[in-house]
């Protein structure tokens, strides 16, 4: 079906700038959206940015102004931009994304396996 692999985690210091990368691949036939959402340690798992197809960007509040997310379209990547992270940014990112693929014919949801960005001096 889909694979969604992350990469791009890991240490940086507060007000430093941090590039995650989530690359989708598999049977893919049409992907309706991608998104990113992290996990703090005694957290519940929350949404930090999420891109439509048609480009529309939704970013959680906490994060609005310093983070960024791409458009994903021309290769299945979907990247996100981190400016001035802050200690509190610290979490398990995950990429997720609602696609369609060659071997279904209805969209499902999909899960990257994590990829940690710590933020600390």
């Amino acid at each position: 079906q889909v694979q969604l692999v992350e990469s791009g985690g890991g240490l940086v210091q507060p007000g430093g700038s941090l590039r995650l990368s989530c690359a989708a691949s598999g049977s893919i036939f049409r992907i309706n959206a991608m998104g990113w959402y992290r996990q703090a340690p005694g957290k519940e798992r929350e949404l930090v940015a999420t891109i439509s197809l048609g480009g529309t960007r939704n970013y959680a509040d906490s994060v609005k102004g310093r983070f960024t997310i791409s458009e994903y379209n021309a290769n299945n990547t979907v990247y996100l931009q981190m400016n001035s992270l802050k200690p509190e940014d610290t979490a398990v990112y995950y990429c997720n994304c609602n696609a369609k693929s060659i071997l279904i014919d209805y969209g499902k949801y999909y899960w990257g396996k994590g990829t940690l960005v710590t933020v600390s001096s």
